[in-house]
């Protein structure tokens, strides 16, 4: 019996130390995020969801810092062409000329995005619209599906504005990979920060964000780059 009664006890403190999904935004309200240089009123809570009215450019990162996660967050577009997307492994400073922070971005850019940005008459590529991976200020990446320096998805499943897209990412020890809508399409690797805040961008347009949860991971036990 007192064998039984350890084995049990053993098995409960194992499943007690499993990681496990965390809400990070509650739909009720902004706790457990902080304003890092936009307006009081960029970032609003509105019919259970979060709301981004886009102006002006900054961003809104979590209270806290991590390092190995997987990340759910689902987003949706109201206007033609907006921008918007969320940094992983930010220190969360804004550089003084662009309001953005370093760390490895996740985009989000409504499909019209390279038809409203042509450059003497020709579009970017398509596959700018969605899913790109990218180090921003300083931050270093190897791209999976190399285009420059940033990486592009594979296909592009990304929904138009009025409608949910879902973005699943896992971030271990300097590579991410990210699914859209339920298929992986693009990763990057090696990238010079490990660990840091997530931050939401505004940058033009009104998004709406629900469902933002987190799975926190064991660290990886290895020197972070500075």
């Amino acid at each position: 019996m007192r064998a039984l009664l350890l084995v049990v006890a053993v098995l409960v403190l194992a499943a007690s130390q499993l990681p496990e999904w965390k809400p990070i935004f509650n739909g009720k309200n902004l706790k457990g995020w902080v304003n890092v240089n936009t307006d009081p009123d960029t970032w609003s809570v509105r019919k259970g969801l979060l709301v981004c009215k886009g102006k002006p450019i900054g961003v809104m990162r979590s209270e806290r810092e991590y390092e190995n996660f997987l990340l759910h967050i689902e987003w949706m577009h109201l206007e033609p062409g907006g921008n918007s997307g969320v940094f992983a492994w930010s220190s969360a400073v804004p550089n003084e000329r662009t309001r953005l922070p370093d760390g490895v971005e996740i985009q989000m850019l409504e499909l019209d995005w390279p038809k409203l940005n042509q450059r003497n008459g020709v579009m970017p590529p398509v596959a700018y619209v969605h899913g790109e991976l990218f180090g921003v200020g300083g931050v270093k990446v190897i791209p999976d599906n190399p285009r420059g320096e940033r990486s592009k998805s594979i296909e592009n499943l990304c929904k138009p504005r009025g409608e949910w897209n879902t973005y699943d990412v896992v971030a271990v020890d300097g590579t991410i990979k990210l699914s859209v809508n339920g298929k992986f399409v693009n990763g990057i690797a090696k990238s010079t920060r490990k660990k840091g805040y997530l931050c939401l961008e505004s940058e033009g347009a009104e998004i709406h964000f629900r469902n933002i949860r987190l799975m926190e991971l064991p660290p990886s036990g290895t020197p972070m780059a500075p």
